[in-house]
């Protein structure tokens, strides 16, 4: 269920998109700002507080990508990206860029509404019983992850950012140590949604958290590749509150 401070900002240079989109979610609630170009994107992120960008691929001047690009290292406002039909390289690339999810086009408004909420719901995600204490720093390999900062903090001290997949998919391998977990488990727990036969969204990521982590992509000594199975994260880890 969305909150009456809801706003999502559409970037998408089809009028028709922005027109139905920001007329679809209305309705269904969200308060929704719809501009043309990257230009307007920076503009409204400057003139309010926003809960999640819709932004398209496809874009006059600098295109989608880039703009994901710049904008992950600025914030980790929720980004759900749109794409070209059947283009897995222009999705990969978007998770790459640090995109949360994407969609192709032509996609359902419906789907589309789905998508958004899931992705609301796993950034605002709360412990089950709040009186009870989670764990603030989770620490493995000499490594730590800050759950109430969601990044990294290095062997060295270094602070290290995460976009809000890779925080979901790193705390997600660091509460099952040692415990291979198939591509579906890994897209479960983290999206909230099964995965087609040629989804690669979580090796995406799996390959983003191996570069965080120094870890060597051909002989990865802390995520570990399951032959057949999927992926483990070989370390013992401690919890601290």
């Amino acid at each position: 269920m969305n909150t009456p401070e809801d706003h999502i900002l559409v970037v998408d240079d089809d009028p028709e998109i922005r027109h139905l989109l920001k007329s679809y979610l209305e309705k269904n609630g969200y308060k929704v700002t719809s501009v043309a170009e990257g230009n307007g994107m920076w503009m409204a992120l400057g003139q309010a507080r926003l809960d999640l960008i819709i932004l398209d691929l496809m874009l006059p001047g600098v295109d989608g990508m880039e703009l994901c690009r710049t904008l992950r290292t600025r914030s980790k406002i929720p980004i759900i990206m749109l794409t070209a039909r059947g283009d897995e390289m222009d999705r990969i690339l978007g998770l790459e860029m640090g995109a949360d999810d994407y969609l192709a086009k032509p996609f359902s408004a419906r789907e589309l509404l789905a998508r958004i909420k899931v992705v609301l719901r796993r950034v605002r995600e709360l412990p089950i019983d709040p009186l009870v204490d989670a764990p603030k720093k989770l620490t493995f390999s000499e490594w730590t992850l800050d759950t109430r900062a969601q990044h990294l903090i290095s062997p060295d001290a270094v602070v290290v950012p995460l976009s809000h997949a890779e925080y979901r998919l790193l705390h997600v391998l660091l509460n099952h140590p040692n415990r291979a977990l198939t591509r579906d488990q890994l897209l479960d727990l983290t999206q909230g949604r099964d995965g087609g036969p040629f989804d690669r969204s979580i090796d995406v990521l799996i390959g983003r958290l191996r570069r965080r982590l120094g870890d060597d992509a051909k002989q990865p000594a802390l995520i570990k590749t399951v032959r057949g199975r999927g992926y483990l994260l070989a370390s013992k880890v401690t919890s601290t509150i």
